[in-house]
């Protein structure tokens, strides 16, 4: 009790609850990090205290300290709540709540400007304590408002999977510029908070149905997946951290899987173990003697300067002790004991005092660089003249009790975040989700909040049955929603997504009762054409397998008793607002803002039927009067679009026709070609008409989590890059800014693939290895360049006249490995437009920056050496888009492939040379035009042929063998070295003395 008194709780304000982070002198700044840590602490010790009988008051002030540090903390957040309605909309840095506040007062210290707040592991860590320390015992909600408050928090957490941030060590990036990334430590504690407050009661055993917080399921799901996407790399720039302990081990343990689990463990151990404590993370140059302490941020290249004398942290192997208490490995427990025992000391009080860190001194710095880990280290001044490092005093005590006997793992998890392996089939959690009535979740006047954002409901979230005011609720997937987007007309597609739909519950469902899937079967899906299919479907329920998803059907009523039920009593509180109604299901009836209408459905229409009859570019020259009576006198409805949009350029949508606004026109044209399955004029419509199909953000951000960019724009046009989820407000500017310029029907189906990219990788991402960058306009002229191949001597099909489900069927025959029959051109037409790269690839392009002083040049790109390799690590995912960076400016597919195997050829020669190195940057461009020009010289004698400047006979030539292209690329790339300097070497059998 002294030594957490005297280390700790002395040093608590009286005022706020809060804990100062440095303890000397006047210290007004507050971090909710380390104060919630204290808190821990003390909570702890509480526990420990409660098994003895005569506890002389501690118990009580123990358990209250902590109480008073959350709802200090809760105060801070409270009086932000301005700014947690303004994060749960926009999440970006400027608009989160902060994470540091004045200790005394509770009040704001730093403005966005001065300080990196956006840290969502703060955030989850105060949640993820909350229920742990209600679930012991402690009071620390008290009314309804704070609920409300909590319940928004949680809506903030929700989208950690899709908001970068500045993480646990508030720099962001690795290279310290002001930059935020996703990280992996941030999104895991997040999933760890939303798991342990999902479903918990705030009032603790006292509580009642409106005390209860809810969890979007899917929500939950998608940082479940970004989590494993992301491990066991921390970030872009953070190939492993420090920061994934308390994420992969206490307090969140938050992987279910043990494999994942020991793989990030064995990477922090391996990488960023030293004698005194782990490492941030490599090149950290915090606290380091190089490092300028009046600069926030660092200069290019500057992280070079901290290579090897990163500082390392005895924390961290308090974090190692409580794993392995946690995990009964008395040896880990043993092994880390020792370490911390040689690096800690004694207060005057005889309290054990951690050290921040320990750094390298100045004078040190050549010789620890030279070889890492020869050198003494020094501790920081923690523990001197009364300063102390709390973080890392709290977590002490808690291992000191753990260690010790004192208190169980149980004691300190009580909400059982860790998990044995062998327990880890029985887990069954408190699930809940939203249907629409959530909507009215947490909606608080006084502290002006809105509630839950709207947001679509998951897969997962509709499988449950719902009590609402009395009244049994079933919804049906999103897969059926007649949303405005043209996908929902085609049949085979939404057959399609139903199998997608099963599969990903199959996967994903946890809970101890059967999901319920309602099949929706509208009157137009069964028309014409669309019979058979969905027959065969129908047929596939009755044996009772879809996939390889088991599968019963049964009348409603029967099915209710073995469903999740979910109460939804949180709408009582708000009895005067209006209360949802929901209708039964035989009112069921098209939501009023579709614009999709039943009608009869005929066989897919000829491709004669779909194509325009006109030429826009001569009907362009006509008068609005000429383009009204032809658009009345023509029957083919891709004309009447095309004619349509020369309306819209020239008088605007509001311009009036005899049955309304030109608008309005093109809603009908759009909706009658989707009746009948015209899809190019769809297509045109769509475009003309702005549509946006909102599932494009969930699926942007599937690709970006793993480990993926994307680019949307027009093949041989400005792209924009996408590296971060992005809303979709945002996504449909980039889009219509992007691709309606140059391909007007390219806006509506980079969607479409966005959408079945979105789907197909979560399936089967080996689909996508060696493709880092997604550009969708290079797919779909790979996909177009493959209808040509189909079509031989013939025309090829129109790709924009394909069904939805035709386009996906494509995509995924073009994404399969080349098929050996192919020619080489068309092979490397296909790789060179998916942008696929050999295992290797980008190892091999830092092993050539290695010994090219100069750099890196192709298609009018400089990739220099440095700052690139002072900066940057070889498996650092940034190198590797850094690369695909150089190469974006290539135009042609097939000789992106040939810089590919150029750059491949060029690293095996150096690696074969060590004695080797370029004098002047490499020329790619130079190399390819001299190897061409020896390939043309070669054939020239053989075939008699003359020289020519168009190159498909080296595209169409294999790579090896005699006369294959590696042999001219090798030869070219030897005559460029030699004519440099050669490095003499030690050993050179050559040299004479």
């Amino acid at each position: 009790f002294s030594a957490v008194k005297s280390t700790i709780l002395n040093y608590q304000s009286p005022t706020t609850g809060l804990f100062p982070i440095k303890t000397l002198g006047e210290c007004n700044e507050a971090k909710v990090r380390d104060s919630l840590y204290c808190a821990a602490s003390a909570w702890a010790l509480a526990l420990a205290y409660r098994r003895i009988d005569d506890d002389k008051g501690r118990t009580h002030e123990l358990e209250h300290s902590a109480i008073k540090c959350m709802r200090g903390i809760l105060y801070c957040y409270m009086r932000q709540a301005d700014k947690v309605e303004q994060f749960k909309q926009d999440p970006s840095p400027s608009k989160c709540p902060h994470a540091a506040f004045n200790v005394h007062t509770g009040d704001e210290v730093f403005s966005y400007d001065a300080y990196c707040h956006l840290q969502i592991d703060a955030l989850s860590l105060f949640l993820l304590y909350l229920v742990e320390m209600i679930c012991s015992g402690l009071q620390i909600i008290y009314n309804t408002d704070e609920v409300a408050f909590i319940q928004n928090l949680v809506f903030c957490v929700e989208r950690a999977y899709r908001v970068p941030d500045f993480g646990m060590w508030e720099r962001g990036s690795k290279y310290n510029n002001g930059s935020t990334e996703l990280h992996s430590s941030s999104v895991g504690l997040a999933k760890a908070a939303l798991e342990a407050i999902n479903g918990f009661n705030l009032f603790g055993n006292q509580g009642c149905s409106w005390s209860v917080i809810f969890v979007d399921l899917d929500a939950h799901n998608r940082n479940r997946q970004t989590l494993c996407s992301l491990l066991p790399r921390e970030s872009r720039s953070h190939n492993t951290d420090s920061a994934l302990l308390p994420c992969i081990s206490y307090p969140a343990f938050a992987v279910d899987d043990d494999a994942l689990y020991n793989q990030a463990l064995d990477k922090i151990v391996r990488k960023l173990k030293g004698k005194y404590g782990f490492k941030r993370f490599l090149r950290d140059g915090y606290r380091t003697s190089p490092e300028d302490k009046n600069r926030r941020y660092y200069k290019p290249a500057e992280i070079k300067h901290f290579d090897g004398i990163e500082c390392e942290f005895p924390l961290f192997f308090i974090y190692m002790i409580i794993d392995g208490v946690f995990r009964g490995n008395s040896k880990q427990v043993k092994e880390y004991n020792e370490l911390l025992d040689s690096v800690i000391f004694q207060s005057y009080d005889g309290h054990a005092i951690i050290p921040k860190y320990y750094y390298v001194p100045a004078d040190f710095v050549e010789g620890e660089q030279r070889n890492h880990g020869s050198q003494k280290r020094f501790p920081s001044n923690s523990g001197r003249d009364g300063k102390l490092f709390l973080w890392g005093q709290a977590l002490y005590n808690i291992a000191k009790l753990l260690v010790d006997g004192l208190i169980s793992p149980r004691d300190i998890d009580p909400v059982r975040r860790y998990v044995p392996p062998e327990d880890q089939r029985n887990v069954s959690m408190r699930y809940s989700n939203q249907a629409r009535a959530y909507r009215h979740l947490a909606v608080n006047k006084k502290l002006g909040l809105s509630g839950r954002p709207e947001r679509p409901v998951g897969c997962i979230g509709t499988s449950k049955i719902y009590r609402i005011l009395g009244k049994t609720v079933v919804c049906y997937p999103i897969v059926f929603d007649l949303s405005d987007f043209y996908l929902s007309q085609d049949v085979m597609l939404l057959i399609d997504d139903i199998k997608n739909a099963l599969q990903f519950i199959k996967q994903y469902w946890k809970m101890q009762g059967r999901p319920l899937f309602c099949v929706l079967i509208r009157e137009d899906n069964i028309r014409g054409s669309r019979f058979n299919p969905v027959l065969d479907m129908l047929a596939s329920f009755k044996k009772g397998n879809v996939g390889d998803v088991k599968v019963h059907v049964d009348r409603l009523q029967t099915l209710i008793s073995g469903a999740i039920v979910e109460q939804l009593d949180f709408l009582r509180l708000n009895e005067e607002e209006e209360i949802p109604e929901f209708k039964s299901f035989e009112e069921l009836e098209l939501p009023k803002h579709s614009k999709v209408k039943r009608q009869s459905s005929t066989p897919n229409a000829s491709d004669l039927e779909q194509q325009p009859e006109i030429s826009i570019d001569d009907w362009n020259q006509k008068s609005s009067y000429e383009i009204l009576q032809k658009m009345n006198d023509c029957n083919c409805l891709a004309s009447q679009a095309l004619l349509a949009s020369i309306l819209l350029k020239r008088e605007g949508p509001d311009f009036y026709m005899k049955d309304g606004t030109l608008m309005d026109e093109l809603e009908r044209i759009y909706r009658r070609a989707g009746s009948r399955k015209l899809w190019l004029a769809v297509r045109y419509a769509a475009t003309f008409t702005e549509k946006f199909a909102n599932s494009i953000a969930p699926h942007i951000t599937t690709l970006v989590v793993h480990g993926k960019q994307v680019t949307l724009g027009t093949f041989g046009h400005d792209e924009e890059v996408i590296s971060n989820p992005l809303s979709p407000g945002v996504i449909k500017g980039i889009i219509y800014s992007k691709c309606s310029p140059h391909g007007e029907r390219d806006a509506v189906l980079q969607q479409e693939l966005v959408i079945h990219i979105g789907w197909i990788i979560s399936n089967s991402p080996e689909l996508f290895s060696g493709m880092l960058k997604i550009r969708i306009g290079w797919i779909i002229h790979a996909m177009k360049h493959e209808l040509k191949i189909r079509a031989g001597d013939m025309s090829a099909q129109d790709l924009y006249q394909l069904s939805p489900s035709e386009v996906k069927q494509l995509l995924l025959d073009v994404l399969q490995p080349q098929q050996q029959g192919r020619s080489w051109l068309n092979r490397r037409q296909i790789d060179g437009s998916l942008n696929r790269t050999p295992l290797g690839f980008y190892d091999r392009v830092w092993q050539i920056l290695e010994r090219t002083p100069n750099g890196i040049m192709v298609a009018g790109t400089h990739l220099p050496q440095q700052p690139t390799l002072s900066d940057m690590t070889m498996y650092e995912m940034n190198f590797s888009l850094l690369v695909e960076d150089m190469l974006k400016n290539i135009v042609q597919p097939e000789y992106r492939q040939i810089i590919v195997e150029l750059l491949m050829v060029l690293s095996i020669v150096l690696e074969r040379n060590p004695e080797l190195e370029f004098q002047d940057k490499v020329d790619l461009d130079k190399l390819v035009k001299e190897a061409f020009n020896d390939f043309q010289k070669d054939w020239s004698k053989l075939e008699g042929m003359e020289k020519q400047d168009e190159m498909t006979s080296f595209y169409n030539t294999p790579p090896l063998g005699k006369r294959g292209t590696s042999s001219y690329l090798t030869k070219a790339v030897m005559i460029s070295l030699l004519e440099g300097d050669v490095k003499p070497s030690n050993d050179d059998p050559c040299s004479v003395s």
